[in-house]
């Protein structure tokens, strides 16, 4: 693996928010002034129940991964417009109380070393939560591949968000039993 995974607070992310956005746009390959504009995605974030997030940091202290999420909920975009895509019974038993990946990226450079795989498990080793959910690309990507071989299933395919022409999947993985 080349970094260390370190849990961090709200605060200390926000405080990081330029490499947390720097990061998004060599991951994501786009542009750092399209990545700039998700800043208020991410302040927003920041301020939800349930919030965690873990960096991971080279040896010099550089961020080369990030990932977070929340307890997800009514009336917040990406919730509705996923329970809205979903059955209601799919609704019930995947979105109810769960936890919500929002991001999850690493530098190009330290793809493949693990470093994914250590800063999902660390995320996800915390929240009280039945289950975990999350959107990638509807096709077969490196992103994709990934979640299914942690064991992510398909929730629902064909997925579109307004004023995004991308089709997304919708992934979810059961963190403890229903009750």
């Amino acid at each position: 693996m080349s970094g260390r995974v370190l849990e961090v607070t709200a605060t200390e992310l926000g405080a990081r928010s330029e490499q947390v956005l720097s990061v998004y746009a060599e991951a994501m390959e786009v542009s750092p002034a399209a990545a700039t504009s998700r800043r208020s995605i991410l302040t927003a974030h920041l301020q939800r129940g349930g919030f965690r997030a873990c960096v991971a940091v080279d040896e010099d202290d550089r961020m080369v991964g990030v990932a977070y999420g929340y307890l997800g909920a009514p009336g917040q975009w990406w919730h509705d417009q996923v329970a809205h895509a979903l059955a209601p019974e799919q609704e019930r038993e995947w979105l109810a109380g769960a936890f919500e990946v929002c991001e999850l990226h690493v530098r190009p450079a330290h793809q493949g070393t693990g470093l994914g795989w250590a800063l999902l498990d660390a995320l996800l080793a915390g929240p009280v939560a039945p289950t975990a959910v999350l959107t990638t690309p509807d096709a077969d990507t490196r992103a994709r591949r990934f979640y299914r071989q942690g064991g992510w299933v398909d929730l629902r395919c064909g997925l579109r968000f307004p004023g995004d022409p991308r089709v997304f999947a919708v992934l979810g993985l059961r963190l403890a039993p229903p009750p």
